[in-house]
């Protein structure tokens, strides 16, 4: 069986592009969703087509971003495929199609990976460094809170976290109810207690 796997980051990206090409190459069923990459756990649609994909099958991405965040992720993953006797197959890696069930698809996915990896780190690099001058130059302000101290949400979430023993909450129960993001509430509760 033939499954593409289509990804984007964020609900405002479209995935059309990706699934036409991936319906041009022949899958027959295809996985997609909108989450980000960074962490594996946090891909749904991709765990289940990792379960479900057996010896013989082919997977078809795009690119390898959409299908790992680094060179190791995508070793780890490339590997166990392999063991399972499932080929990978990257429409446009560097402008070519890599198969990963040949030697020479395998070797190119590991050079290109390390090459990915290492752009995204200069990137990162280049980008710390900008962060550094405009800090010296005094422009540099850091991303806006979300949630100030007068925020209700967040006020709410430190009660219900400082009550814990009397409600029972736990903080994944406190952050559904207050939508409010955990490292949000790790961060409020660190400021009062550094007080």
């Amino acid at each position: 069986m033939k499954y593409g796997y289509g990804r984007v980051s964020s609900l405002q990206q479209d995935l059309t592009t990706q699934l036409r090409q991936l319906e041009e190459n022949g899958c027959e069923v295809i996985y997609k969703e909108k989450a980000s990459g960074r962490n594996k756990d946090s891909r749904e649609e991709f765990n289940k087509l990792l379960e479900t994909v057996e010896a013989g099958d082919t997977i078809v991405v795009t690119k390898l971003d959409r299908f790992a965040r680094s060179t190791q992720d995508a070793l780890s993953i490339i590997d166990s495929l392999n063991k399972k006797d499932v080929a990978l197959i990257v429409l446009n890696m560097g402008g070519d199609k890599v198969d990963t069930s040949t030697a020479i698809g395998r070797l190119m996915i590991t050079v290109l990976s390390g090459i990915a990896e290492f752009e995204a780190d200069m990137i990162r690099e280049r980008q710390l460094e900008g962060i550094a001058l405009a800090k010296e130059r005094g422009v540099y302000k850091g991303r806006p809170k979300k949630f100030g101290d007068k925020h209700k949400g967040l006020q709410h979430a430190m009660e219900l976290y400082k009550d814990r023993d009397n409600n029972g909450h736990t903080v994944k129960d406190i952050c559904d109810i207050t939508k409010v993001g955990r490292t949000t509430l790790y961060n409020a509760i660190r400021e009062i207690d550094g007080q």
